[in-house]
């Protein structure tokens, strides 16, 4: 009978570790601590866009759309770090845009969001400025996600990441092998 409960206990911690151990990497997205312009900002002019992360990212996607669809990015995001920054066009209208982003993870998750703002003055003389405003966001995620790689993540600067808490997962496993634990126990003998 000692060898029974022995097996469920050994069954019940080799299980709480096993999720322990997955649920660490659930939490390691990186996360949007800034950005330049800020959400629902507005700005004199616009010159660049400058994200900045918890941690260090990895193929950065940064579009800059305006309410007609059209893309005011040039060139390649600069990745420096956790920091990236996207060069806009030298003239963009007053009006109201939207930043997608699109960054991988130190863990290889994928992570995406939205920034609305509004431009407010002339064209992209000098650098942005911001002030508390309110802007309306734009469906861009499909133009952030031209990678192809299907993972479904997001985020934006104001939310969590779209995890499971580890606790949940101990929860689980922790179940499972209570249930593991006790079939051992109550099974019949030869």
């Amino acid at each position: 009978m000692k060898k029974t409960s022995l097996a469920a206990v050994v069954a019940v911690v080799v299980t709480l570790l096993l999720g322990m151990a997955a649920a660490i990497p659930a939490q390691a997205h990186t996360s949007l601590k800034n950005s330049d312009p800020q959400k629902n900002a507005q700005v004199q002019t616009l010159r660049k866009v400058t994200l900045e992360f918890a941690e260090s990212v990895r193929f950065p996607v940064v579009v800059v759309r305006g309410e007609d669809g059209k893309r005011y990015e040039s060139g390649d995001p600069a990745v420096d770090g956790p920091k990236v920054s996207e060069a806009v066009v030298d003239a963009v209208p007053p009006g109201r845009y939207t930043v997608a982003w699109r960054v991988v993870s130190q863990d290889g998750h994928p992570v995406e969001g939205e920034i609305p703002f509004t431009v407010v003055g002339g064209s992209s003389t000098g650098g942005s400025e911001t002030a508390g405003s309110v802007g309306s966001p734009t469906a861009v995620s499909a133009a952030a996600g031209q990678d192809g790689s299907g993972a479904q993540a997001s985020q934006s600067q104001d939310d969590a990441p779209a995890s499971v808490p580890g606790w949940v997962w101990i929860v689980i496993f922790g179940l499972a092998g209570i249930g593991i634990g006790m079939f051992i126990s109550l099974r019949k003998k030869p």
